[in-house]
């Protein structure tokens, strides 16, 4: 079997766990140029970050997310960013380009994780072949689908929130997975919920690689630079 990967954003850069036939793997990457070109290469890597971005208006794939989760569980995904926003310098600049533009101001939320976006677009923009093993993913829609098509029940930092998403991943990769590469890092570092959304992030990985993912949407929408939009799961 070949090597898949999932990654999600975490303090210390990303946490991404690694799958080779049945041997697990983790390791941490400091920035997203190590996590894309890392050595040995993953067939696919599916990475929590959005890739492809709007000059104007809002992404289909977020808007059927939302749509997927429900009322609850939606507000979990966050508008992505507008591709102008990337060079905002402050998130008063970056609110004042969104407004400027769409008449929406940017959350503090996508702010927060604007450097790593603007690091994977960098990257995909300069090498847009990478896009055939780089692939968007969201773990909340990760785990609906994992979950039957059905949104989890509680947020993922919530104690029973935890529970059940662990229960699925304990189900497929094994009862001592989870514990394996939370014992290898600092809390503050690599936090729980970072390495339970990475997990989502491989499960989706191992899908696309064996032509069993889905896409949100059904078809193939790309930003004005080629980069596509669309969340797999």
């Amino acid at each position: 079997m070949t090597m898949v990967a999932g990654a999600d954003g975490c303090k210390a850069g990303w946490i991404c766990i690694r799958k080779d036939r049945l041997a697990l793997s983790a390791a941490v990457y400091a920035n997203a140029d190590k996590l894309i070109h890392q050595q040995p290469a993953p067939a696919v890597l599916a990475i929590d970050i959005p890739i492809g971005l709007c000059s104007d208006g809002s992404r289909e794939c977020d808007r059927l997310a939302r749509s997927c989760l429900g009322r609850v569980r939606g507000r979990s995904v966050f508008p992505a960013p507008l591709r102008p926003v990337l060079r905002a310098a402050t998130w008063e600049e970056a609110a004042q380009i969104g407004r400027r533009i769409s008449g929406k101001s940017i959350s503090r939320q996508t702010w927060g994780i604007l450097p790593k976006i603007g690091e994977v677009d960098t990257i995909l923009c300069a090498e847009p072949d990478l896009q055939n093993l780089v692939r968007e993913v969201h773990p909340e829609i990760c785990f609906w689908a994992w979950n039957g098509d059905k949104p989890m029940r509680f947020k993922k930092k919530s104690p029973q929130g935890r529970a059940d998403r662990l229960a699925l991943i304990k189900a497929y990769f094994g009862p001592s997975a989870f514990a394996r590469v939370r014992e290898k890092y600092l809390i503050n570092c690599v936090g729980t919920d970072d390495i339970l959304d990475a997990f989502a992030a491989l499960w989706t990985a191992e899908r696309i690689l064996h032509g069993q993912a889905r896409t949100l949407p059904d078809a193939v929408v790309r930003d004005d630079v080629g980069l596509r939009m669309a969340i797999v799961y």
